[in-house]
């Protein structure tokens, strides 16, 4: 009896155990969460309820829906994505920005505290009939560089070449379908990466590459990125010799920048001397420095940003040292001199209009940060001006 009594117990155990296994994780998901916005007033409309328990639930990018893009949700389409890439073993002086993905998430849980809706653009990018969503981080290994860059890239363009949630729709000035820009014909969804050192920029643009061919690049930050391996760091190893000082020039040298119509924005670093310059004038980059804000203003760099890309695809990478440490202390190579928060997201609404493929932000590294997370709130407001800029412009051109 005492055996029975046992065997049944167990029984019970294991049975519960198995429906766990298979069951529908939708159905356990913690409190306040919500597959797609449109399934809860998480993104109040004009004259909606806002200010509303923004702090509970899990910690996604601005409270956006978690698909778990890599995992068994492989299948599910989306327009614009967030995707973390948890890496920082390229970096030459502070680590610690694998730890970035969950610091700008932490930062951005008050950017719809309000509603989502963007003054200066005029859109809220949260309503704008795009289906966006968190996917969550690549899985990224700590132990080996090549193997971790791999990953990189393969996360990516998985995401990059899934089909996309919303149609391209038609030219609202003409009325007249829009065609993708790709170079493979096809319209492909937008990926905002959350790194991570700088480093993981070599893989993001080899996955662009498949799918857009050599890319037009803006870049933001204090340093140039495209130093000979030999002067950066030696090369003292293949795999040493990619880094986050000279990811570019690798790029360069596999063809993925289209060259002449890429540009530097906010750059103070000091350099080994005027030969760095010219190697980065031979990478295919154009430069702004940062002290030119004082003499030409943000008008003047939005001016000869948009004269160097035209009306070409472009990919966006903003490295949070682009802001000066007094407003983004938490980074990996701080450099004073830079811009405010507030300019660097004036020439980024500056944009407006730019089609922008994909974009990333990295060198964020939270234990750097204040108590009040300065830095990561800065990064996340930074990705929110990018966001509205993407969902105000479709990736079509009207066909020839």
């Amino acid at each position: 009896m005492q055996f029975s009594s046992i065997f049944i117990v167990l029984a019970t155990f294991v049975s519960a155990a198995v429906a766990h296994d298979g069951h529908e994780h939708d159905v356990q998901m913690p409190l306040d969460y919500v597959k797609f916005p449109y399934q809860a007033a998480l993104y109040p409309g004009d004259n909606e309820v806002t200010a509303d328990s923004i702090f509970s639930g899990i910690t996604t990018f601005a409270k956006l829906p978690w698909v778990k893009c890599l995992g068994k949700e492989r299948d599910a389409a989306f327009d614009i994505a967030f995707i973390g890439a948890p890496f920082d073993t390229g970096t030459s002086y502070r680590p610690g920005a694998r730890f970035g993905p969950a610091g700008i998430r932490a930062g951005s849980r008050r950017l719809t505290l309000y509603g989502g809706y963007n003054v200066p653009l005029a859109v809220n990018p949260f309503l704008s009939g795009l289906k966006v969503v968190d996917c969550g981080d690549i899985p990224v290994t700590p132990y080996d560089n090549k193997y971790a860059i791999k990953q990189i890239e393969d996360g990516h363009k998985e995401l990059l070449h899934r089909p996309t949630f919303s149609p391209l729709g038609n030219d609202t000035l003409t009325g007249k379908p829009l065609v993708p820009i790709s170079a493979d014909g096809k319209h492909h969804p937008r990926i905002i990466t959350l790194g991570g050192d700088h480093t993981i920029v070599l893989p993001l643009l080899r996955s662009i590459y498949s799918a857009y061919g050599a890319i037009s690049v803006i870049h933001f930050d204090s340093h140039l990125d495209t130093w000979k391996p030999e002067v950066f760091g030696g090369a003292p190893s293949e795999q040493a010799a990619i880094n986050h000082g000279t990811y570019f020039y690798w790029a360069s040298q596999e063809g993925l920048i289209k060259n002449g119509s890429s540009i530097h924005g906010a750059i103070r670093t000091t350099l080994s001397g005027p030969a760095d310059y010219t190697n980065d004038d031979a990478s295919g980059f154009q430069r702004i420095e940062a002290r030119e804000i004082d003499t030409i203003g943000t008008d003047g760099i939005i001016k000869k940003i948009r004269e160097t890309v035209g009306d070409k695809p472009v990919y966006l990478s903003i490295d949070i040292d682009s802001i000066d440490p007094a407003f983004a202390p938490a980074t990996g190579t701080p450099e004073t001199g830079g811009w405010s928060t507030r300019e660097l997201r004036t020439i980024l609404r500056g944009l407006d209009g730019l089609r922008i493929v994909s974009a990333d932000i990295v060198e964020v590294a939270p234990a750097y940060d204040t108590n009040a997370e300065l830095t990561t709130m800065a990064a996340a407001d930074v990705l929110y001006e990018v966001l509205s800029v993407m969902a105000k412009t479709p990736l079509g051109k009207v066909a020839q």
